[in-house]
């Protein structure tokens, strides 16, 4: 990316960016969410698979936050307030994981190997 891209995309550059971020990271807080919880598994195999390189705990907590945020979203209602200021919205847990797997991914393309996982259609 090019690094005028990298500065318009850089909140602490760049006032908008930092609007943007800021609404987004109210909108998580109302459902207890973080921005990793976003990514969807079905959609991407690397989110998948990154997942289920991850510890369990991690995982587990992943999946009670969704639930929760469906519950509220359902009820029509947000978290409490004391709750909405404990939240971390843009705390990765995933990140790292994900590079890895792409990293991986992009290697064993370089090598000609076969792909680890291959999209079906049942």
């Amino acid at each position: 990316m090019s690094s005028f891209l990298q500065s318009l995309l850089d909140p602490k550059k760049n006032w908008f960016a930092a609007q943007h971020m800021k609404s987004i990271s109210k909108r998580l807080r109302h459902y207890g969410l973080r921005y990793d919880d976003l990514y969807d598994p079905y959609y991407d195999l690397d989110v998948k698979e990154a997942l289920n390189r991850l510890p369990r705990e991690i995982v587990d907590a992943r999946n009670q936050r969704l639930k929760r945020a469906m519950d509220l979203s359902m009820k029509h209602e947000y978290l409490p307030e004391n709750l909405q200021a404990m939240q971390t919205p843009f705390r990765s847990y995933l990140q790292e994981m994900l590079a890895l797997v792409k990293k991986e991914k992009e290697e064993r393309e370089a090598l000609g190997a076969l792909p680890l996982y291959q999209r079906t259609i049942p």
